[in-house]
């Protein structure tokens, strides 16, 4: 998983509440056990219309956002059903990190094993990085970890805070299995012992 220490970007607003997780990836493109190539079908009803052309009134359509690297949303965000598929769809596109006032739970935790920074923050923070993201190409935004601040293209600064155990592992890009393999050592010492004490198993 790719280490998130700072990143800076342009941020699109999706100022709505309820975006669930059949929004951000229909069910159409579920098939697939592939992390990539989940980005072109991201919001899909809503980047297209019925006879697939980009609908240019979506904000990652714009040409200001399309390589937004950020998301600033409303309440619940990544709702509905616990499909990881969510996560990947938006870091294939491109997205490293999506705000708002409260996630979906099983949401807010796949984002963490897949390299996503979800950030919680109150409305009033909300409400002013929306209208910074209004600002288009002008837009950006550099969120630092480490610190755990958010910098405005205004110069202002948000703090915002995350427990200290998904810092960690963002910061280092632990997923389970790099958590895990932190501890290859005791596990190769666990199966070699047995093998001397317990040959039958």
């Amino acid at each position: 998983m790719q280490k998130f220490t700072t990143l800076t970007g342009v941020a699109a607003p999706m100022d709505m509440i309820n975006i669930d997780t059949d929004m951000i990836i229909p069910k159409q493109y579920l098939m697939t056990i592939e992390r990539t190539g989940l980005g072109k079908a991201l919001f899909f009803e809503l980047r297209y219309d019925a006879d697939g052309n980009e609908n240019p009134d979506f904000v990652l359509n714009k040409p200001a956002y399309r390589d937004a690297k950020i998301l600033v949303a409303g309440d619940n965000f990544g709702c509905g059903s616990s499909r990881e598929h969510a996560p990947w769809a938006l870091l294939d596109f491109g997205i490293r990190c999506v705000i708002a006032t409260s996630f979906a739970d099983i949401f807010y935790n796949n984002c963490f094993k897949n390299g996503i920074l979800p950030i919680k923050l109150p409305a009033e923070d909300v409400a002013k990085l929306l209208d910074d993201a209004m600002r288009g190409a002008n837009a950006i935004i550099t969120i630092d970890l480490e610190t755990k601040t958010i910098s405005g293209p205004d110069g202002g600064e948000i703090k915002f805070d995350l427990d200290d155990f998904k810092r960690h592992c963002m910061l280092n890009g632990l997923d389970d299995i790099a958590l895990t393999m932190e501890n290859a050592d005791k596990i190769d010492a666990y199966e070699a012992n047995l093998k001397t004490t317990r040959p039958w198993l």
